[in-house]
């Protein structure tokens, strides 16, 4: 890559860190519409880091996404680094930058959630190397909303969350139509991605919306749906893209391709621009044409549903809908008044905006949720008077714009009736025309856009909240000399089998001596207090560790002196309030309050008898709806442990990854609970030994998670033994 892409940045202005991780994201030519991944969020999060870059209060914004190498995708995609042109056409101070994440190869979004924890670790690398930590975090959609969780809970730095789509919204779609949960959730993961969700909405200083309708009724069904942190900022338009049509209007390349269609192609357009996706609804658009006799008569129908060779080539998704799509055109012969192009350049869409206007046609949007409709927006821009659904983004368009007609996206009579009249009604169409026109330029311009939020994010910014680590190449203290280090878990992981201790400490002192080059460092993660974790490594006579994570992630102290990280102490304190936790599960039956020597100040511990008490689940929503935020640790099916939602053993290790410069690589983690796994994922080396809990069954399959078959330290050695941990590293998949 060149220079000066991996160069520092400068500290002038803000640095603004955008996360989008699926799809095919790039600066120019955007292939919306190419499968269910690449859509309108894709141009968005483009245009926003685009327009961002342009304030003067803002220095520099890295838009994060996924690095692909796959033969059937462009290379562009594999590139490290973009610089995006701003809308005048020159570079701007906004660049994208591809995280590795997973296979190599493209993936559907569904199927990246084991990957995450890769992408933030690679994003950590990616900080080090610019040399500044960011100001913001905005993540986009919920695997991104899981990233950014992370980065700001490892990092101190605020942080907001879009959702574009919503999980539970879909979930309750997706029923409506008749689809079973278990298919549902055999295809689009929704247990997960709503969990991220709300994960994420607890976490967030901020959240941003495009309508007051995702506020008042998408988020509502949200357990962590809190109002006061919820903002609404519609997103912008490129205006110097979408305009009204000239008199003069020069002819487009599409004009020529849907001849190929229509017999009489000068006939009022009804356009519907969207990907092949059951969502958009693209089936009750074409029964509603069908199935009305005087719409045919006096219009022309055209699709344009993303791009294609071959549909039997496409996802099953895609291939389904164009499938269904074709069956329906041929039953009801729209032969020369329908047109479906198979290709169509990103140019293209503000053309066939304007041949539509100047067809005197309508826009039409018929999905069965729609968040926002950046498209009806671009449409509103070229005079083009819209049809959309009752939901979401249409309510608020039209609402400012006063431009169109909202109708039910499941009643295709209705539908074909309202598109027939916004036709018919010439006086209408014309004032809708013009409002649309002016509300586009007083509402969604991406200049307010931009100052509306760099004016919201600054007021956040303010608060003090960084995490005290150095983001810096050069090594400033003891600990950045280790070459590796080993994490254990103390009880049932390193204890266990006395023999096997044994043998494990004789390796790593035998490993030093034999390797001086190498300097290996060994460090415990346990659950247990400071004390007691002392009085074991006492009582076991074990090494004196280079640090100790007690307390299942909420304590950090090092070396010999047990001296305590004060900065990670403060960091876990964000939005820790002990006294309502333990005020609100007084009540709840089958669980009981550990003695007072386990408690610590970071860490509420019970016992929890599983017959009698709720579920984990329920016990997370209850606290949710009283704003109460920590994370619940549940292991060896006995016990429960409340931390703040910062801490933890894997945040902890991250967070000591940072401050003394020793990648996740270079670091293996050695556990057997539930309260082990998060430390297990990612880019670290992974290590489960063989006496392990059933909960950690699930981690099976990742290529970083070694499962020992030897039980207690006889499996932390098969491990090492698995990774050449004492000689030259074996990582996987590299």
């Amino acid at each position: 890559m060149p220079d000066t892409e991996q160069k520092e940045l400068k500290n002038d202005g803000l640095y603004i860190m955008l996360v989008s991780i699926h799809g095919l994201v790039r600066g120019h030519n955007l292939e919306l519409g190419r499968d269910a991944d690449t859509g309108g969020q894709i141009k968005y999060v483009v245009e926003l880091a685009q327009a961002l870059a342009k304030h003067p209060g803002v220095g520099q914004v890295d838009l994060l996404t996924r690095q692909v190498f796959d033969s059937k995708v462009d290379d562009t995609y594999a590139e490290p680094f973009e610089i995006l042109t701003g809308f005048a056409g020159v570079n701007s101070n906004a660049r994208i930058v591809r995280i590795p994440c997973g296979p190599r190869r493209y993936l559907r979004k569904e199927v990246l959630w084991p990957h995450l924890d890769a992408f933030v670790d690679n994003v950590l690398q990616h900080i080090r190397r610019v040399g500044r930590m960011p100001d913001f975090i905005h993540g986009h959609y919920a695997d991104a909303g899981y990233v950014a969780t992370r980065l700001a809970q490892l990092l101190g730095v605020p942080m907001a969350f879009t959702g574009h789509s919503l999980g539970r919204v879909k979930q309750q779609r997706l029923l409506e139509k008749g689809l079973k949960k278990s298919g549902i959730e055999s295809h689009y993961n929704l247990i997960q991605r709503i969990e991220a969700e709300e994960v994420t909405l607890g976490n967030a200083n901020l959240m941003v919306a495009s309508t007051n309708q995702e506020v008042e009724e998408q988020y509502q069904i949200y357990e962590n749906y809190h109002p006061r942190r919820m903002t609404v900022i519609p997103p912008g338009v490129d205006l110097n893209r979408f305009r009204k049509p000239g008199a003069e209007e020069s002819s487009s390349p599409m004009e020529a391709v849907l001849s190929r269609f229509l017999n009489k192609p000068k006939k009022p357009m009804v356009l519907a621009i969207a990907r092949p996706d059951e969502r958009k609804n693209l089936e009750t658009l074409v029964r509603a044409f069908g199935e009305n006799k005087a719409l045919r008569d006096v219009a022309n129908l055209v699709i344009v549903a993303g791009n294609r060779d071959d549909i039997s080539e496409l996802d099953k998704g895609a291939r389904e809908v164009l499938t269904q799509l074709l069956l329906l055109f041929d039953k009801y012969d729209l032969y020369g008044c329908a047109a479906y192009p198979k290709h169509h350049q990103s140019e293209d869409i503000e053309d066939l905006f304007r041949m539509a206007a100047k067809s005197k046609g309508v826009f039409v949007n018929p999905a069965l949720t729609e968040p926002f409709g950046l498209t009806l927006i671009e449409a509103a821009a070229c005079g083009l008077p819209i049809v959309a659904t009752e939901d979401g983004g249409p309510r608020d368009i039209i609402g400012l714009c006063k431009n169109g007609m909202l109708i039910d996206p499941l009643d295709a009579d209705a539908l074909g009736k309202t598109i027939l009249s916004a036709l018919n009604n010439k006086h209408r169409w014309n004032q809708w025309s013009k409002s649309g026109l002016e509300g586009a330029h007083k509402y969604f311009s991406w200049e307010s856009h931009a100052g509306n939020y760099v004016s919201i994010i600054q007021r956040v910014i303010k608060k003090p909240r960084r995490a005290n680590h150095q983001v810096s190449t050069r090594k400033k203290s003891r600990l950045p000399i280790l070459d590796r280090i080993l994490v254990c878990d103390i009880d049932n992981t390193l204890l266990g089998d006395d023999k096997g201790l044994k043998a494990l400490i004789k390796t790593i002192k035998d490993g030093r001596k034999l390797n001086g080059h190498h300097k290996v460092g060994l460090a415990f993660a346990t659950g247990r207090k400071l004390e007691s974790a002392q009085d074991v490594i006492e009582s076991e006579n074990l090494p004196s560790p280079d640090f100790l994570i007690t307390s299942v992630g909420s304590e950090i102290h090092y070396g010999h002196g047990m001296l305590e990280d004060y900065a990670w102490k403060q960091h876990v304190d964000y939005r820790w309030k002990p006294k309502e936790l333990r005020k609100a599960l007084v009540d709840i039956p089958g669980l009981k309050m550990q003695a007072d020597g386990v408690q610590r100040e970071h860490k509420i511990s019970y016992f929890i008898d599983s017959k009698k008490a709720p579920t984990v689940r329920k016990i997370q929503a209850h606290l949710r709806h009283l704003d109460l935020h920590a994370k619940l640790i549940y292991s060896h099916g006995e016990f429960l442990d409340l931390l703040p939602v910062r801490a933890s053993k894997g945040l902890a290790i991250r967070y000591l990854s940072i401050k003394w410069g020793l990648p996740p690589e270079r670091i293996l983690v050695a556990g057997d609970s539930g309260n082990d796994e998060d430390m297990l994922r990612g880019n670290t080396l992974g290590l489960v030994v063989g006496n392990y809990s059933p909960e950690l069954a699930r981690l099976k399959g990742r290529e970083r998670v070694y499962f020992a078959e030897s039980h207690f330290a006889w499996g932390i050695l098969e491990g090492m033994a698995h990774y050449n941990f004492l000689g030259d590293i074996v990582i996987p998949g590299e």
